[in-house]
């Protein structure tokens, strides 16, 4: 006997989804532990380049933490948004936010290898005292890619990234930041960063990605998209009647205090 059944849409034309956040304080402390992990780690820079260097890391490891860089490549992330574009096409909305949090990490990032020189480990003699790979101060553009470690822009990208995604797929908020440590990983057992170039890196991801997502001037705009975004789908649709998103924005801090996670 033949079946049939009714699509139903999950979410009403009328809502959009609320994603479960934390607060921007959390992030920005997380930062600051980054931050702090990443002076400590001055003293392991050397060593662990050195052992690195020698070729001991296990195959299967090397293999996993290079397969993971697409998070962290500015085409790995254009890659996943097409995939959410393509098999999500209800979060179509959060692209801008996802590509703003994401590639501006990045974007932070490379902007401070312009105040601080640093050589990185395939460049530098690891048996020298870790602060000399410090090599100059404002190089501005004058510093070849072989002295731009610090800070990393992959570690920095794939930070905000698992911040964003984290956001609009919360099933996913342990599995992101797991990604973002293996990409991180990877540019350590490149020898292409530090360890500290990652942490601080990673640091930069938890300051700017919270500022896309969060009550900041910056995440306001990605808001008044989204509902520009979402009014032109309501038309589409041919749906009519005022547009109302449930408390106003899924990201917007409430008077008083930060976002709480739902």
């Amino acid at each position: 006997m033949a079946t049939s059944f009714q699509r139903t849409n999950l979410y009403p034309d009328s809502e959009i989804p609320l994603p479960r956040l934390r607060t921007i304080s959390h992030l920005w402390s997380c930062a600051a532990l980054l931050g702090g992990l990443g002076a400590a780690a001055l003293a392991l820079d050397m060593p662990l380049a050195a052992w690195v260097g020698t070729g001991r890391c296990p195959t299967a490891i090397q293999k996993i933490c290079g397969l993971s860089e697409l998070f962290s490549h500015g085409l790995g992330v254009v890659a996943i948004v097409v995939l959410i574009a393509v098999l999500d096409p209800w979060h179509r909305y959060a692209i801008p936010r996802i590509l703003g949090a994401a590639l501006g990490s990045g974007l932070v990032a490379n902007a401070l290898k312009l105040l601080v020189a640093r050589t990185r480990p395939h460049h530098f003699d690891s048996q020298s005292p870790g602060l000399d790979s410090f090599t100059d101060w404002f190089p501005l553009l004058t510093n070849a890619s072989w002295e731009q470690s610090f800070p990393s822009s992959h570690a920095a990208t794939a930070a905000g990234m698992a911040i964003v995604l984290a956001c609009f797929y919360p099933r996913g908020r342990w599995l992101f930041p797991g990604i973002a440590a293996l990409a991180g990983a990877q540019r350590v057992l490149d020898n292409a960063h530090f360890l500290s170039d990652v942490l601080w890196g990673a640091a930069i991801g938890c300051i700017f990605a919270p500022l896309c997502v969060y009550g900041s001037r910056l995440s306001r705009s990605f808001d008044t998209l989204e509902e520009r975004s979402h009014a032109r789908r309501r038309a589409s649709a041919g749906l009519q009647g005022p547009h109302t998103r449930p408390g106003k924005s899924p990201f917007e801090r409430p008077p008083g205090g930060d976002v709480q996670a739902a």
